[in-house]
C-alpha cells in the first residue's frame, strides 16, 4: 500500500504544473481634478513600493494611463497615486486582470 501511495505522489508531482511568471496591464484613469506626479503598482505581497511608474511623466486630470505589469506571478497589485498636492490615493489589493482603475477625490487617503 505504502509503495502504491508513493507512485501515486510520484505520478502527480510529474503532472503538476508550475507557476508562470505572465503580464499583466491596468488602465489608470485620473480624475481627481489634480495632477498625479507619482505611481507606485507593487505585488499585494510585497512589504515596499517598487518605482514609479511614470518616471518623469505626469498624468494630468483627466487623462489614462496604461501601465504594463511584466513577469509577476499575480494578478494582485497594490496601487498608490500621489498627486500634487503631495495628497496620496492608495488601493490595496487590485485584481489588474478584471479591473481597471478610476481615481476619485472621494478615493484621497
Amino acid at each position: 500500500m505504502r509503495t502504491k501511495l508513493l507512485a501515486l505522489l510520484v505520478l502527480l508531482s510529474t503532472f503538476a504544473l508550475p507557476a508562470f511568471a505572465a503580464d499583466y496591464y491596468v488602465d489608470v484613469t485620473n480624475n481627481t481634478g489634480y495632477q498625479i506626479d507619482y505611481m507606485h503598482v507593487s505585488p499585494a505581497d510585497a512589504q515596499n513600493w517598487e518605482e514609479d511608474v511614470l518616471g518623469n511623466n505626469v498624468m494630468p486630470n483627466g487623462t489614462t494611463q496604461r501601465v504594463t505589469l511584466t513577469g509577476y506571478n499575480s494578478s494582485i497589485f497594490d496601487i498608490r497615486l500621489i498627486d500634487s498636492d503631495g495628497d496620496s490615493y492608495t488601493f490595496w489589493d487590485i485584481d489588474v486582470s478584471e479591473y481597471d482603475l478610476i481615481v476619485k477625490p472621494e478615493d484621497l487617503d
